[in-house]
């Protein structure tokens, strides 16, 4: 599965959606863009679960622009009639200056006033005039500026904070990485310096952040129906046995591993 999906929980439900790779110029501090659509009759409603791995995202919806902070648990959305959202997925050099304080906002976010932009990316998602293709090329070459507008690239010797905290990103991404321990020869830090790099840009702690990216990839094989056993699953994701994963797995998603492949598969 793509890597953008792997924190959809229930892809079936999923409703139009789309990935936007960043231009140059914001690379450093957006990993994508996504831009869901929906167009639901009266009365039908598409219900969505969602594991993302714990980053921020600025979103811009018709009612207004919020600031995501980062998430410890699944999240639920219900979708009705007909919407639409534009968001980026933030990489961690760009919190700073979009959302200071991110672990204030674990699993809520905060209202970003800035009614031009608002106005500016919702003219051009409901221009009539315009294909599918084009509103969503217009709307994020918007927010794109914007963003561009507010971060600055690090300096190109690598050694800023905001590159480190990129460099970590990357390095939380790999399955391999089942540890803390495993992260300081990676990255080239200490873990206390990578202790303080995910407190500042990222609002969570290291381990917690493993622990997601691991249960995210046993969610995607479960429901990909690439695990053997759970048993099998749990030994490959670095947990010490089935129960110690299974305690995890229902904690975050609040169902467990056997339930949640039936219900995936069904």
């Amino acid at each position: 599965m793509d890597e953008d999906r792997r924190g959809i929980l229930y892809p079936r439900r999923l409703p139009e959606f789309h990935r936007l790779a960043p231009d140059p110029e914001v690379e450093h501090a957006v990993r994508w863009f996504w831009i869901p659509e929906w167009d639901l009759a009266p009365g039908q409603e598409s219900r969505q679960e969602l594991l993302p791995f714990p980053a921020c995202n600025l979103v811009v919806e018709p009612q207004g622009v919020t600031a995501v902070g980062p998430t410890t648990r699944r999240s639920d959305r219900v979708l009705t009639g007909r919407g639409w959202a534009v968001g980026a997925l933030l990489r961690p050099a760009a919190v700073p200056a979009l959302v200071p304080s991110p672990a204030a906002i674990r699993d809520s976010a905060r209202p970003v006033a800035d009614d031009a932009l608002l106005a500016r990316v919702r003219d051009a998602m409901q221009d009539p005039n315009a294909s599918g293709g084009r509103r969503r090329e217009r709307a994020v070459a918007l927010l794109s500026r914007w963003v561009a507008e507010r971060v600055p690239r690090p300096d190109a010797s690598g050694s800023s904070d905001g590159e480190l905290a990129n460099r970590l990103a990357d390095a939380l991404a790999d399955p391999s990485v089942i540890r803390v321990d495993q992260l300081p020869d990676r990255v080239h830090a200490s873990t206390r310096t990578l202790q303080r790099t995910a407190d500042r840009f990222f609002g969570l702690s290291l381990h917690s952040m493993i622990r997601r990216r691991r249960l995210q990839e046993g969610a995607q094989r479960l429901r990909e129906g690439d695990a053997p056993t759970i048993a099998a699953l749990a030994g490959e994701l670095g947990y010490s046995d089935h129960a110690h994963f299974t305690t995890d797995f229902k904690a975050v998603l609040g169902v467990t591993p056997s339930e949640y492949r039936r219900r995936a598969a069904g």
